[in-house]
């Protein structure tokens, strides 16, 4: 164990003294801070959810303290919003002292009020009432008093145990959720600890690997074992973290949980108290108003309007406004003088009040069963009565000690007071009784006490039954069964009095709620319990099991992650290794492939070049065949490794697309002139077609849009047996977007089902509906791309080939993947022209899809996103011959509606407009309405010989009357020499044109007949041949392959080109070292000790330095242009940034020669 020591302290002193990470104590201190962290943010969390908001805190403080729920305060809110006596009710948390926490809620109200209910000290028309009087609801004025009526009766609607379940389920899903949170984060937090951890030793086998130390792995390896150990303490430390957690969060949580249970005792006593309180004082506003209306008819009116009968309805009938009491009577004050009057006047004596342990027998309540009353001053005997207490009519209220004392305090001070509780009569019960005094109506506002007792005419007593009223307040409320309530009167602290209540309930904890009665000599409380005991605390339990087992569920997991890193170390040391070899393959793979592509290119390039020369020689006919075959061969070879390279660039990510402006309708017209010999040979009619709506200028690349057409069509050709179509079409992807409103007739005809199925087409076989190419497409609807200056075009290939096998279609963009294995051994090919089409595709932002059925056809389809140009940004070469056509008017005859639209379309990009007819006997109809045709073009499949002498009468005819004879052209898929010369003998027709159609041929055919016909042509602008250009120009060729310099040598000499050739780039140099006397350099790029970027560089920079010494202009600068057969590293910005003036690809070609040198050597046009 010493040893071990020893060497994990030497590992840890060379790692600091090499600058290494010492990850051990500092992840150590680093996990623990986390784990702090997660203690305090969970304490900052309870505690924030304690605290709440703003607005859900003053709730919760209503709701605790002041025995307002949430939903009571959005009722009184609502109530008083209704009334029109409120203009405002406003809230704030403020401090009172000896409220728990020290903060609390004080609501104020304002309100309207009648001139007779201003208040002194107080506006005139407003006055403050505070959130107490709202409670008590006695002291308001009449106006808030019916305010405060309608919210009790909605707050007596709200459910307690809904508000408690809800106080409980709020804290538990806020504790479960900081849990949740908390280990989330310390579950990241690991894992982020371990991934560097892993990470780290990584990448220093790494390091240790390019640097091929054994001894550095050996390091490494010890520390990665002692970095093992330490996750092993960490983890032990974390575990007893957890367990600390669990332990904690029980305590912490079941103290919550009986701090809560406290409180909602608490609050549902509170509850019960404020609903006991208010319904009382509502009760007693109404005695109240008993007592004056008995003033009023009673004592104000002579005689009476009140007697037994009628009081005894009408309070009977009113019961319902006291549903507290259990009868109301009214006692008159009579004096000893009177007596004997009073008794004579009612028939009866007054009675004597019993008073006995027992009042519940009947019979003992029988007023004649009582004695009369003794001799005293003053008597009160009862003259009015509800039914329910009837049996009191008679009966002395001042016989009896608690209602003489009662109707004395209650004629002293004006206001109802209550007796102590003493039991009723009949009902056994406990109870008390407020009374009223019931003055003279002429009783001054201030009047004095004595006053008041000179004044009082009466008393107005009201009986409550305790039990029966705090059972029906029980009622009210759906948490009756929660907790015990018990009624105390408290006047007498030596001696409290029991009013209502049982011994049943947990005693260990008690809540006393004040009672005010509005009586102040009187205090009672309400004594509240929970009637079950604290139940086991299951939320407690549950989350502090659920940490626990996490915990332990966690670290299980970690311990098992650690076993598993150190075999992932060891996996990752193979794997550095691996990934460094694999990175070397593919530097090596990229640089084979260059240097292949140059190896294989260059002797290719002597094979064509020679075999070009030896063409330009003279040949019998059967080696000319073998020559113009192998140089066939050459070609196909050449476009295979370019097909290869293409590929290896696009998987390696190193193709980029040029953006250039160029006329597609011409690059479209490249590619079916290219394919064009193919298609004829087969029999195959090829047509293109670009709707109007497409602009004829775009930018882009036009080399590599060209490359995907040509992909599509050579397959469509390859694949398409004798006969049928091939038919390439351009639109906007607006323009299929809303497929009810498409405009362009073309387009309209090819989405139609019945249309493609039926034959419909341009040749009449049938073709797969083009709609279903497309479909899939994500873009085609998006308008992501859409701009001022970006057009998004979707472009159409359909052919009436043999389809592609259902089996097959999930790979058909598969590099190197056909359809079957017979495909390649039928049609050839190598498989990974549609795979670099579609990437090429996605290059330029769009898609490609497909839709085929084996034996009808396939169409290829996708989208591209080009950039817009103005038309004057690109001359063609066409322009003048356009001028020459524009304003003619012909007519097209043709038994396929999208085929004459096609040809119309060629006819309009030459300015001529164009009338359609299906077939020749209704060009006869027709030909006479239609003056002026310049010519008529005739389709091979609507010849007929009948018709067509009777329109060539007709068209004679016409010839009389006109200076400009109608020609006739007829449009043929196919034709040998041999037939076009025989109609044209034959005087039938003046022009056979071999499709497919496009501008050049048809300018060419278009004017022969011109000039056949005396017309006199524009003149046009002739080309300078290249013999012509390069004649006795003195020429460099820079190459270190002697059989590239011969084949350079030979062809510009071709074209009577001085040629000089050196072998290296310090040679050349050395030649090109002003002053000299060349006019040209084709430079290699790719040669030893020098290449041509050095040499070009050099050149320039010796011409400079010329220049500069002689003060002369660019006189000194010779055109250099680049050759090499390396298409990947032969760019032409790399060409232009070294100082080159342009670009030409080995072999050399006519046309892409002549393109190279004619802005050097071009001569003054002639006509």
């Amino acid at each position: 164990m010493s040893m071990i020591t020893r060497e994990f302290t030497s590992e840890k002193e060379e790692e600091s003294k090499g600058g290494g990470v010492r990850w051990n104590k500092k992840h150590l201190l680093f996990m623990t801070l986390c784990l702090s962290s997660m203690v305090i943010l969970l304490l900052m969390f309870s505690r924030k959810e304690e605290t709440g908001g703003s607005c859900d805190g003053e709730a919760r403080v209503l709701y605790r303290h002041q025995n307002v729920t949430r939903s009571e305060i959005h009722d009184l809110v609502s109530l008083f919003s209704d009334s029109d006596q409120v203009t405002s009710f406003e809230c704030q948390k403020e401090s009172i002292p000896g409220m728990w926490s020290n903060y609390g809620i004080t609501c104020s109200l304002n309100m309207r009020l009648e001139k007779e209910e201003t208040l002194s000290g107080h506006d005139s028309s407003k006055s403050l009432i505070p959130w107490n009087n709202l409670i008590n609801p006695s002291g308001l004025p009449h106006s808030a008093a019916r305010v405060c009526d309608n919210l009790q009766q909605s707050i007596l609607q709200s459910k307690e145990a809904e508000n408690h379940r809800e106080g409980l389920d709020w804290d538990l899903s806020s504790y479960l959720r900081n849990t949740w949170w908390c280990l989330i984060l310390g579950v990241f937090l690991c894992h982020k600890i371990f991934v560097s951890h892993s990470k780290a030793p990584a990448k220093k086998i790494e390091e240790k690997t390019n640097l091929q130390d054994s001894s550095a792995q050996k390091q490494q390896q010890r520390a990665c074992r002692g970095a093992g150990k330490w996750r092993k303490n960490i983890l032990l430390l974390g575990v007893i973290a957890g367990v600390s957690m669990s332990v904690w969060w029980f305590w912490d949580t079941n103290q919550k949980i009986i701090l809560q249970r406290r409180e909602t005792l608490e609050n549902m006593c509170d509850e019960r108290a404020r609903v006991l309180q208010d319904q009382f004082n509502v009760s007693l506003n109404h005695v109240h108003a008993l007592s004056i209306l008995v003033s009023t008819f009673h004592h104000g009116k002579n005689p009476s309007a009140i007697d037994q009968k009628t009081f005894g309805e009408y309070t009977e009938r009113t019961n319902f406004e006291r549903p507290l009491t259990s009868g109301v009577a009214y006692a008159l004050k009579v004096p000893h003088s009177k007596r004997e009057q009073f008794e004579k006047d009612h028939g009866w004596t007054i009675k004597k009040m019993e008073t006995t342990e027992d009042q519940t027998l009947v019979q003992d309540c029988v007023p004649e069963n009582f004695d009369p009353a003794p001799i005293q001053d003053e008597y009160a005997p009862v003259i009015f009565a509800q039914e329910t207490v009837s049996h009191i009519v008679s009966v002395d209220m001042m016989s009896g000690e608690e209602d003489r004392e009662n109707i004395l305090r209650a004629r002293a001070s004006g206001k109802g007071v209550l007796t102590s509780p003493f039991k009723l009569l009949k009902s056994n019960n406990l109870g008390v009784v407020l009374t009223f005094a019931v003055y003279d109506t002429d009783l001054p506002p201030d009047a004095t006490e004595e006053e008041r007792v000179e004044a009082s005419i009466g008393y107005l007593g009201a009986s409550y039954d305790m039990p029966s009223l705090v059972e029906k307040l029980l009622h009210q409320l759906a948490s009756k069964h929660t907790i015990v309530v018990d009624v105390y009167d408290t006047s007498n602290s030596s001696g409290l009095i029991k009013m209502y209540g049982t011994e049943i309930g947990d005693t260990s904890e008690e809540y006393i709620s004040s009672l005010d009665f509005g009586d102040p000599s009187r205090k009672h409380e309400m004594r509240c319990r929970f009637k079950d005991k604290l139940p086991i605390p299951w939320t407690a339990i549950i989350p502090s099991c659920l940490v626990l087992i996490i915990t332990f569920l966690v670290g299980y997991i970690f311990h098992d992650a650690i076993s598993r890193i150190a075999i992932v170390e060891e996996d990752c040391q193979k794997m550095m290794k691996l990934k460094a070899r694999a990175e070397a393959a593919d530097i090596a793979k990229s640089q084979f492939l260059a240097t292949v592509s140059h190896e294989i290119r260059t002797p290719m390039n002597g094979v064509l070049g020679m075999l070009k020369m030896l063409m330009d020689t003279d040949l019998d006919a059967k080696q000319m065949d073998y020559a113009q075959t192998a140089h066939g061969s050459g070609k196909d070879l050449i476009s295979l490794i370019n097909e290869v390279l293409d590929q290896a660039k696009i998987e390696s990510g190193r193709l980029e697309l040029e953006n250039v402006p160029f006329d597609m309708r011409l690059v479209l017209d490249n590619v079916s002139s290219l394919l064009s010999g193919k298609a004829n040979e087969k029999g195959i009619e090829l047509a293109v077609y670009v709707s109007s709506q497409v602009p004829e200028v775009v930018v882009g690349d036009p080399s590599r849009f060209r490359q995907i057409i040509t992909n599509l069509v050579g397959n469509s050709i390859k694949f398409t047996r004798e006969k049928g179509h091939i038919f390439i079409s351009v639109h906007l992807a607006e323009e299929v977007r809303e497929s009810d409103n498409i405009k362009d007739g073309v387009l309209r005809q090819r989405l139609a089902v019945e249309c493609s199925e039926s034959g419909e087409t341009v040749s009449g076989f049938p073709a797969v509906n083009a709609r279903g190419s497309w479909e899939g497409f994500k873009t085609i609807d998006s308008s992501e791309n859409h701009s001022s200056d970006r057009i998004k075009l979707l472009v159409t290939v359909e052919d009436t080939g043999v389809g592609i096998p259902l089996d097959a279609q999930g790979r058909i963009f598969t590099p190197f993947m056909q359809a079957d294995s017979s495909t390649s051994r039928t049609y050839g090919g190598t498989g990974i022209g549609l795979s670099i089409s579609k990437r090429l595709v996605e290059l330029m932002e769009g898609e490609m899809g497909f839709v085929s059925k084996p034996g009808i056809g396939s169409t290829f389809s996708f989208t591209g996103v080009f950039g817009k140009a103005d038309t004057s940004s690109l001359v063609s070469k066409f322009d003048l011959a356009i001028q020459e056509f524009r304003g003619l008017r012909a007519l097209v005859i043709d038994s396929r509606n999208i085929r004459a639209e096609v040809t119309r379309y060629h006819l309009q990009r030459l300015g001529i407009s164009a009338d359609i007819v299906s077939s020749l006997s209704t060009a006869c109809t027709c030909v006479s309405k239609l003056g002026g045709l310049a010519m008529v073009l005739i389709d091979k499949d609507a010849w007929n010989k009948k018709d067509f002498e009777l329109l060539d009468g007709l068209l004679n005819g016409s010839r009389e009357t006109t200076t400009r004879p109608t020609k006739i052209l007829l449009l043929a898929t196919s034709a040998t020499l041999g037939e076009r010369s025989e109609m044209k003998s034959s005087g039938l027709v003046d022009e056979v044109v071999i499709k497919p159609l496009r501008m050049s041929v048809l300018i060419c055919c278009l004017q022969e007949s011109l000039v056949k016909n005396g017309m006199k042509r524009q003149p046009s602008r002739k080309r300078v041949d290249l013999g012509h250009l390069l004649r006795e120009k003195r020429i460099l060729v820079v190459d270190d392959n002697l059989v590239n310099r011969r084949v350079a040598e030979g062809a510009l000499k071709k074209y009577g080109a001085i040629v000089t050739c050196v072998e290296s780039g310090k040679a050349a140099l050395a030649m090109l070292k002003p002053p000299h006397n060349f006019d040209a350099c084709f430079m290699d790029l790719q040669m030893p000790e020098m290449d041509g970027f050095e040499a070009t560089r050099r050149v320039r920079d010796l011409e400079k330095k010329k220049i500069a010494s002689e003060g002369v202009s660019a006189s000194w600068h010779v055109p250099i242009l680049a050759m090499t057969a390396d298409v990947i590293q032969a760019t032409n910005e790399e060409c232009v940034k070294c100082g080159m003036d342009g670009y030409v690809s080995k072999p050399f070609e006519e046309e892409a020669l002549y393109a190279a040198v004619a802005k050097f050597f071009e001569s003054p046009l002639k006509d």
